[in-house]
């Protein structure tokens, strides 16, 4: 989890800094321009912002899980493209924006003042909205990369609390940062982070079927690098590398990271910071301090965040900040004057306290003296203030007047109207983008199934993921299957339907041609008439197989296990004469031989009957154990062969385990073989590899668990050959995959091999392992599709 959480907690603290840096400039702003009434309206905006990329995160989230598995996978490389596009520009930008940041939101925020509240919330909605919807997208994107969204969460939410603390440790003035440095360092760690979203995007295209390449290979350290090893897992979380890439991958990260990269280094060398010069203070002939420049204005890559005010005050603050004042206008008044004396040293205004710099601070905030009418601050007025009803000058308001109209104010709107508004209707805006982008269900629409009104009720359904209630009407349970009467392609079925009752089939439509076939017990299959539906192709359907087109692999596989059978006669008999003769050490190695061959049969487990419990039965569940009178075969010959038994107690072992594999080999013609165990087995005989010989569970001392393992895959190879034809025309991506699976599992199998030796399981390290675990995890997933590719319908 926490190798997923770096890439998002490094997002989320820049992202978060980047935004809260320009939460507090705003802040500071108002606070400087004696405007703290208005704050709220500020953290309004930033609420919507934070609604907003929320509801944004939302829809990426279920619009996606609507998707078809292909549609995601476009979906998903389609946006990590976008989101590497954007972080790109924001690295980018924020280089080269950094120094002028603070004075060009001074100057939004100073003219969304004179223009009301709904200005000033939209100002800092649209300040900070950006980075937010930039966190989302990013966040997105790396929760789907990392196939879990705990680890990513978390580290957003780690990097998002840390940047609010260092904000409020900017603003407050107890820490400082050199941002420059800062800015530079991540957006260099964040090129690096993006390359690999890139290659995994384009990964993902090519997954969907939208860019080509896909088993086109430039990398494949699968045999040699552990997919599930901790430093794997680490470089794949941080760097999205894998230990299998193709040349689309490769080639976008390099070249991504050559250009932007140098780009980046060459944008950083030759930025030169502006000197700052910073002011004489100005003090009374006492030596007190008058104003000091706010770092707030000196830029982003100052050498610390935004400051609220100066020592002094706001007013001395304003006027040393040169541009910026509170009471800025063309007739600054009293403000002026009592900040020119102050900066000339006379003591009257030295000091914020006195009441010479009282009185300027409360002119230069209310715009007493501006003959204009103004309010001093560039014709900034304070919410709710009427031009008309402003007293003349001298005129003092009546402490009752700004109640009277706050009060109407609160009358006209309460003040948690407009923060539910912008929480609110992003929200309902996200759900009603989810529930209208979701594809139509024909949930309502039930169709019959039965011999005489199959397809009943069935019309031309909308695209996308529908939903049909199959209702059957007969008399006879029955198998119903959605299919392309062209092709007889199934994209739907549901088996053993009893009369009377209704099931839900679900299943993604398409454009193409779509009809019904109603299989019932002992009966004939019926299809409905077919409805065309408009649009372009993208329905996944499965050709059906019928016994028939298993009747060749059926064949061939049978004499392979038939010439394996006389094999395994000749070398139980070799066996049964060392054992006979006294010689253990030449028995060892033919046991190890013929077990092999015998492992190596897995497909046809099913068909040897009893015979597989008297040839290789484990002494599990036995009352006696391994000295139970009723454990026998091969696992029964090693116990005695490792543990010192004398031949004369394995002499009865040996012969009865040569007359059972010969007892096999007599029977085998005639036994019953399920054309169906062929693409079962596929997958099934690695599956009881991974749980019992690579735990060690099999092993009655021999160490030789490789050696089966080995064989079981060799099984399994024939297997998927005589499959081939089958599995060519209906997922011809499917076996280039799977070669190149079984290739990383042999070499990391013949590594334990070491002439007529193999490693134990119990003695490999951690890593080789995790390793061989991880490449038999692979190649049965990989296998998976096979048993569903290949079961036997009756749509056929």
């Amino acid at each position: 989890m926490w190798d997923d959480a770096f890439p998002s907690f490094l997002i989320g603290l820049r992202e978060g800094l980047e935004g809260g840096l320009i939460v507090s400039i705003l802040v500071a702003t108002l606070v400087r321009a004696g405007a703290k009434s208005r704050l709220p309206q500020v953290w309004t905006g930033v609420l919507a912002a934070i609604a907003l990329a929320m509801s944004f995160g939302a829809v990426l989230t279920f619009t996606a899980a609507s998707l078809s598995a292909t549609a995601q996978e476009a979906f998903g490389g389609a946006l990590s493209v976008v989101a590497v596009a954007f972080v790109t520009a924001m690295v980018f930008w924020m280089r080269r924006s950094a120094r002028s940041l603070s004075g060009e939101i001074k100057e939004k925020v100073a003219g969304a003042l004179g223009m009301g509240a709904g200005v000033l919330i939209l100002t800092s909605f649209l300040a900070v909205g950006r980075e937010g919807l930039e966190t989302a997208l990013f966040l997105w994107t790396t929760a789907r990369a990392a196939g879990e969204s705990a680890g990513p969460l978390t580290g957003a939410g780690i990097g998002l609390v840390l940047a609010a603390g260092l904000c409020w440790g900017l603003y407050r003035r107890v820490l400082k940062i050199n941002l420059t440095k800062f800015f530079t360092a991540t957006g260099a760690v964040l090129i690096v982070i993006a390359a690999g979203v890139l290659g995994y995007g384009l990964r993902d295209l090519q997954e969907g079927g939208v860019l080509p390449g896909k088993a086109a290979y430039a990398v494949d350290l699968g045999g040699t690098v552990d997919a599930g090893s901790w430093y794997s897992t680490l470089v794949q979380g941080v760097f999205n590398l894998t230990p299998t890439m193709t040349w689309l991958q490769v080639l976008s990260y390099v070249g991504y990271l050559a250009v932007v990269m140098t780009l980046f280094v060459r944008g950083v060398r030759a930025t030169k910071p502006v000197p700052v010069t910073k002011p004489v203070p100005a003090t009374a002939p006492t030596g007190t301090r008058v104003a000091a420049l706010p770092e707030a204005a000196r830029g982003a890559d100052a050498e610390s965040g935004p400051r609220v005010a100066a020592e002094a005050g706001p007013v001395a603050a304003a006027a040393a900040e040169g541009g910026d004042r509170a009471a800025a206008g063309p007739h600054a008044g009293a403000a002026t004057a009592a900040t020119t004396a102050a900066a000339s040293g006379t003591p009257a205004a030295s000091r914020a306290g006195t009441p010479a710099a009282s009185h300027a601070e409360t002119l230069a905030v209310s715009g007493a003296g501006d003959p204009s009418g103004g309010d001093g601050a560039g014709g900034v007025r304070a919410e709710g203030a009427d031009p008309a009803r402003r007293p003349g000058r001298g005129v003092r308001e009546t402490p009752a007047e700004p109640h009277a109209q706050a009060a109407v104010a609160r009358r006209r709107r309460p003040a948690w109207v407009v923060p539910v508004a912008v929480v609110t209707v992003p929200a309902v805006v996200a759900g009603l983008v989810v529930a209208l982008g979701r594809p139509k269900t024909a949930g309502a629409q039930t169709v019959a199934v039965s011999e005489t009104e199959c397809g009943k009720g069935f019309t031309a359904p909308q695209p996308g993921r529908q939903t049909f209630q199959m209702q059957n009407t007969g008399s006879k349970t029955s198998e119903v299957y959605l299919i392309d009467p062209a092709t007889n392609a199934v994209y739907g079925e549901i088996e053993g339907l009893a009369p009377g009752t209704t099931r839900d089939l679900v299943a993604t439509v398409a454009g193409g041609s779509y009809a019904w076939r109603c299989v019932p017990t002992g009966g004939t299959a019926v299809t409905s008439k077919a409805v065309r539906v408009g649009g372009g192709a993208g329905a996944t359907a499965v050709v059906p197989v019928s016994e028939q087109d298993l009747a060749t692999p059926l064949k061939e596989y049978r004499q392979y296990v038939e010439s394996g059978l006389a094999t395994l006669v000749a070398q139980t008999g070799r066996l049964n004469t060392d054992i006979q003769g006294g010689d253990l050490d030449a028995a060892r190695a033919d046991w190890l031989t013929a077990h092999r061959t015998y492992s190596s049969l897995g497909a046809a487990y099913g068909t040897f009957e009893d015979f597989d419990k008297k040839i290789n039965d484990r002494p599990d569940g036995l009352p006696g154990g391994v000295d139970d009178k009723d454990f026998t075969g091969f696992h029964r010959i090693e116990y005695g062969l490792w543990h010192g038994q004398s031949a004369d107690r394995l002499k009865a072992p040996a012969q009865q385990l040569a007359a059972d594999a010969a007892g096999l080999r007599t029977a085998f013609p005639t036994q019953a073989f399920d054309p169906g165990d062929l693409p079962l087995r596929a997958h099934e005989i690695l599956e009881n590899t991974l749980q019992f010989e690579l735990t060690g569970q099999t092993d009655q001392g021999s160490g030789t668990e490789l050696a089966t393992a080995d064989a079981n895959l060799a099984g399994t190879s024939e297997l998927l050959t005589v499959l081939k034809p089958l599995l060519t025309s209906r997922a011809p991506h499917l076996l280039p995959t799977l070669d190149a699976d079984t290739a990383r599992l042999r070499k990391l199998l013949d590594a334990a091999h070491h002439g007529n030796a193999w490693t134990p399981v119990n003695r490999l390290d951690a890593i080789t392992r995790a390793r061989l675990d991880g490449a038999t995890g692979q190649l049965l997933e990989d296998l998976a599709p096979v048993p569903d590719l290949l079961e036997i319908r009756k749509s056929a």
